[in-house]
């Protein structure tokens, strides 16, 4: 994986995650059981990396690079998309289905991630892949 001329290890990728019955979590997204009862092993808190990590996270439709500013409070660069296309300090709100569930902060193969910017929500589309940026 490349981003910016730089290289990527992907650290997750592949299919959208699928339920302990094997159906979609897309089919499911309104119940708060299955969302709640999830392994979330497909992913990552920002939480769980360094200020100034730097990751690489493939969209269905765009790459994004995001840098960790704050992984307290979820405050990151992005660069990305049609809505960043230069360097742009954001709020990542998390990840989500597109309805109410939001998992504060995480970056999850299958889902969305949500932007907070310019008192706006930015919404992707699904997340394919997600690796560290080495330098």
């Amino acid at each position: 994986m490349e981003i910016n001329g730089r290289t990527a290890k992907t650290i997750f990728g592949g299919s959208a995650p699928k339920q302990t019955d094997g159906s979609s979590w897309h089919n499911s997204d309104g119940i708060l059981d299955n969302w709640s009862k999830r392994e979330w092993s497909d992913g990552l808190q920002i939480g769980s990396l360094e200020d100034l990590d730097c990751l690489c996270v493939q969209t269905e439709n765009n790459t994004y690079e995001i840098t960790v500013l704050s992984r307290h409070t979820g405050e990151v660069m992005v660069r990305g998309g049609q809505f960043f296309p230069e360097r742009t300090p954001v709020h990542l709100a998390g990840s989500s289905l597109g309805g109410s569930f939001l998992k504060l902060r995480g970056i999850y193969l299958g889902f969305n991630l949500e932007f907070q910017f310019d008192g706006r929500r930015i919404v992707t589309s699904r997340v394919k892949s997600i690796g560290m940026v080495v330098e």
